[in-house]
């Protein structure tokens, strides 16, 4: 199997999220279950079959976490530099409306624009890769072409 790439606070995050699924989560939906289907005819019980449903996802989800964390590889990106690759924080200044947005690029699973952090695996990570300080970039998005120019390159 391939070996996921994945900053240090990505790991935790995933770490995190399935210590609350195991010792949270998981005994809640048990406990509501059993609430259920004291409430009789499992058929026609609704509580019941919703919290079925709950538990077939938090199932579901545990085994995909303890799958993506048994491959990450965790790189730490305050031991990088040079050009723009895996965990590095990018400026950028879009050349034709001059706004300026700062991403950093992680792994797929730890990817969240809304909080600029950008999946290895997008169009603009791609373009990015192997890019320098004052660098133009032509990146094709689904909104069409755009060129962007890299302002900073910082790692950790």
């Amino acid at each position: 199997m391939e070996k996921i790439p994945m900053t240090p606070a990505g790991f935790v995050g995933l770490e995190t999220e399935l210590k609350d699924l195991k010792s949270v989560q998981r005994p809640a939906i048990i406990k509501a279950i059993a609430e259920a289907r004291e409430h009789g005819d499992l058929s026609e019980n609704a509580e019941y079959h919703s919290a079925r449903e709950k538990q077939s996802f938090i199932e579901g989800r545990i085994k995909e976490l303890e799958g993506v964390i048994s491959l990450a590889e965790v790189i730490d990106p305050a031991k990088l530099k040079g050009s723009i690759k895996f965990g590095a924080k990018v400026t950028l200044v879009d050349e034709d409306t001059d706004e300026e947005k700062t991403w950093q690029i992680v792994g797929e699973h730890e990817a969240n624009i809304e909080k600029g952090l950008l999946n290895i695996k997008s169009p603009i990570a791609r373009a990015l890769i192997g890019k320098d300080e004052g660098d133009s970039v032509e990146v094709r998005t689904p909104g069409g072409e755009k060129s962007y120019e890299v302002l900073k390159v910082v790692y950790g």
